[in-house]
C-alpha cells in the first residue's frame, strides 16, 4: 500500500468514526486507532477493491474475538460479555492483536463481505410489500413472489413471519405482521412522515421466496453463523439476538449461488416460474459495491426484465443511487447522514416504466419517513 493509499484509508476510517458509528464508543475508538497506525491501515490492501470499507475490517476483527480467541481484546467487546471501555491501552492491543491474528484476518479481508443480512429493513419491506400489493387494484389478497438479490443467508425473505412495532411522531404505536410469540423476532421502528398511520393487517401473500447471492451463507455453517454475527456491531445485543429468532425461522427459502442472478431470474420468468404471482425483485444496500460499469449493465438488465416480464423492482439504496429523473423527496432534517435510504419502486404499465420513492430509513430500519 503507497503513502497516497494509506493517508486515503486514514481518512475514511476518522469520517467512519466521526459519521458512521458514533453509538458505539469501542467502534469509534478503533477506527481512530486504525487511522492512526500505518500497519493496520495496510491490511486493507487484501479487502477487493468492492469490499474494501470499513466495515470490512471491523468483521474481521469482531469474527476472531467471537471465535474465541484469547486476548485482552476481547474484554472492550460487549458480544462475548466484556465490559471494558476504550482507554488508552487500546490502540496497543488492537496492533498487538492483528499482528496475531493476521493471517485468517487476511483470510476474512480477501474471502468474506460484508453481509448483516439486516432483518430490521422489513420494517420497510413490509409496508412496501403491502403498497405493492395495492398496485394490482384487486379487492383479493395478491400473491407475491420475492426475490433477494444480493441476499446473503435470505433472512429478509421471512418478512411476512416477523412482527413490526411502529411508533408514530405522536406516540402512537401500532402492531403489525405475524402473531406475536416468544420466538418471534420484533422489529421496533419509528414511524415518520405524511402518512399518519402504518398500512392495515397484511393484505398479501407470498407464493415464493427466492434468494441469489455471489455467495450465500448458510446459517447450518456455525462458521458462516458466526461471521453474521461479526457483522453486527458487538454493543447491539438486540440485534444478535433477533438474528438468531430469524434464523430458527428458516425452512423454504431457496438461497441460490449464481455469479449472474439477473440471468437465473430471467430464464425462472421465462419459464414461467412465478405464475400465479407476481414477482418482486428486491435489493437493498447491494448497488453500492457494484463498479460503475456493473451498476450501469444491472439498471438497464433490471428495468428490461420489468418492461419484458412486469417484474416490479423494489431498490433500497443510498440516494444517488435512484432512477434517473426521480425527484428526491424531503428527508426530515434530524435523520439526515451518509446512510440514509432511499427505497424506490419500479414497475411497467402499459408499456411504460414508471418509478416512484416510498420512503427513507435508517440503513437498519430503526427508523422510516413514509412518502409514497
Amino acid at each position: 500500500m503507497n503513502l497516497e493509499s494509506s493517508q486515503a484509508w486514514a481518512q475514511q476510517f476518522r469520517q467512519f468514526a466521526a459519521l458512521e458509528c458514533l453509538q458505539d464508543p469501542l467502534y469509534v475508538a478503533i477506527c481512530q486507532a486504525v487511522a492512526d497506525t500505518p500497519e493496520l491501515r495496510a491490511l486493507m490492501a487484501h479487502a477487493p477493491p468492492t469490499q474494501a470499507i470499513p466495515n470490512l475490517l471491523l468483521a474481521a476483527l469482531h469474527e476472531r474475538v467471537l471465535a474465541g480467541v484469547a486476548h485482552p481484546l476481547a474484554d472492550y467487546y460487549p458480544s462475548v460479555g466484556g465490559q471494558r471501555l476504550p482507554d488508552a491501552q487500546l490502540p496497543a492491543l488492537l496492533l498487538d492483536f492483528a499482528r496475531q491474528q493476521q493471517a485468517s484476518l487476511i483470510a476474512s479481508l480477501r474471502e468474506r463481505r460484508t453481509q448483516t443480512n439486516e432483518i430490521g429493513r422489513c420494517a420497510v419491506l413490509w409496508p412496501a410489500l403491502q403498497h405493492i400489493a395495492g398496485l394490482s387494484g384487486s379487492s383479493n389478497s395478491p400473491v407475491l413472489s420475492l426475490i433477494d438479490f444480493g441476499c446473503s443467508a435470505g433472512l429478509n425473505l421471512g418478512v411476512d413471519r416477523y412482527r413490526y412495532r411502529y411508533q408514530t411522531e405522536s406516540g402512537t404505536c401500532f402492531v403489525r405482521g405475524a402473531p406475536a410469540g416468544p420466538e418471534r423476532p420484533e422489529i421496533r421502528s419509528d414511524w415518520l412522515g405524511a402518512a399518519a398511520a402504518p398500512p392495515a393487517e397484511q393484505a398479501w401473500q407470498l407464493q415464493q421466496r427466492v434468494g441469489l447471492d455471489l455467495a450465500p451463507l448458510d446459517v447450518q455453517d456455525p462458521a458462516a453463523l458466526r461471521w453474521l454475527h461479526a457483522c453486527l456491531w458487538p454493543h447491539e445485543r438486540e440485534r444478535a439476538r433477533r438474528l438468531d429468532q430469524a434464523v430458527a425461522l428458516v425452512d423454504q427459502h431457496r438461497v441460490l449461488a449464481s455469479d449472474d442472478g439477473l440471468g437465473v431470474l430471467e430464464a425462472q420468468l421465462a419459464a414461467g416460474d412465478f405464475a400465479g404471482s407476481q414477482p418482486v425483485l428486491f435489493n437493498s444496500w447491494v448497488l453500492y459495491y457494484f463498479t460503475p460499469a456493473a451498476l450501469r449493465d444491472y439498471q438497464a438488465h433490471v428495468r428490461r426484465l420489468v418492461l419484458q416480464h412486469g417484474l416490479i423492482w423494489l431498490s433500497a439504496e443510498g440516494a444517488d443511487l435512484r432512477p434517473p429523473g426521480l425527484a428526491l423527496p424531503p428527508l426530515p432534517a434530524e435523520r439526515s447522514g451518509a446512510s440514509a435510504t432511499l427505497w424506490t419502486l419500479q414497475w411497467a404499465a402499459k408499456g411504460q416504466l414508471q418509478q416512484q420513492a416510498l420512503a427513507w430509513s435508517h440503513p437498519h430500519g430503526r427508523w422510516l419517513a413514509w412518502c409514497a
